[in-house]
């Protein structure tokens, strides 16, 4: 079989009661959407004049597109570095050298103890009192989004790495390739493969969580199409259920993205491995074939 059963196929009871089930929460998920509508109708939220705004021009202009500009500018800043720092220290815990490996990994334990809206008020407000200079509010949410995602990507990296057969790195090992080459060309590539789904959630994670950079005045997302959109039209809930419809578009945008790479990635690999397969055939042929001649 090419995958691997997890559990046991539900039989025929285990199907019906799974059917009941599934019809039971469908029925109260629509009911809780039909009770929240209802009470939203009474409050007066899907009234014309609260919706209107979203059809201006100038809303989106001056509160919506700024405040999404800025919120995939951090996103995609931390992203990036986030990556960088995971894979970074998850080489380090996995080194021979104590001096290397410990301080990784009072590093990674540190920064995903610290919850992180404490990290982007620590670094506004604190670190310029180390530097004696001014920290923007944009590198405040950056660099507390790197150390807190990074570190939790460096944790998913080091369990990628360990996933791998060890007999892949011993016979890097046994052709001559150093550890370094061995963790670059073999290991951190599969390992960044086999965690796709972790990864690509934490990013996830690491979009939304620019909405924290609310605490020093960040003009993110959420602070321009939500607080600052509602103060001046006094429509908070219908800025944030658009607001909210944003955020699952690019989340969702991420999400078929990696889904894209991990089959482009899947079909490359399987073209090489059909290349290897049949690659020595002719050679097994020819070595056959002249020693009758």
């Amino acid at each position: 079989m090419s995958s691997t059963v997890l559990y046991d196929h539900p039989g025929p009871r285990a199907r019906i009661r799974n059917a009941v089930l599934s019809v039971a929460f469908g029925v109260g998920l629509v009911a809780l959407l039909w009770w929240v509508y209802r009470k939203f109708a009474e409050a007066g939220q899907w009234e014309g004049r609260l919706w209107q705004p979203f059809a201006e021009p100038d809303t989106w202009t001056q509160f919506i597109i700024p405040g999404l500009r800025q919120t995939l500018l951090a996103a995609a800043t931390g992203m990036v570095l986030s990556l960088a720092f995971g894979i970074v220290f998850a080489v380090g815990r996995l080194s021979d050298r104590w001096w290397i490996r410990v301080p990784s990994g009072v590093v990674v334990e540190f920064f995903r103890a610290v919850p992180l809206l404490l990290l982007i008020f620590f670094i506004f407000y604190g670190v310029p009192f180390l530097v004696q200079a001014p920290v923007s509010a944009f590198w405040s949410v950056v660099v507390g989004l790197t150390l807190y995602n990074g570190s939790v990507l460096a944790e998913a990296f080091r369990a990628g790495i360990r996933s791998i057969p060890r007999g892949q790195s011993e016979a890097a090992y046994a052709v001559g390739m150093r550890k370094s080459q061995v963790m670059q060309l073999i290991l951190v590539p599969q390992a960044a493969r086999a965690m796709l789904p972790v990864i690509v959630s934490q990013l996830v994670v690491l979009l939304k969580d620019t909405a924290l950079g609310y605490i020093v005045a960040f003009p993110e997302l959420l602070q321009r199409g939500v607080n600052d959109l509602s103060a001046n039209y006094g429509n908070v809930v219908a800025a944030a259920i658009v607001v909210a419809a944003i955020y699952i578009v690019i989340n969702s945008l991420i999400t078929m993205l990696a889904g894209w790479l991990d089959r482009r990635t899947q079909r490359r690999g399987f073209r090489a491995a059909k290349k290897t397969t049949a690659g020595p055939a002719p050679v097994l042929e020819q070595a056959v074939t002249e020693p009758q001649g």
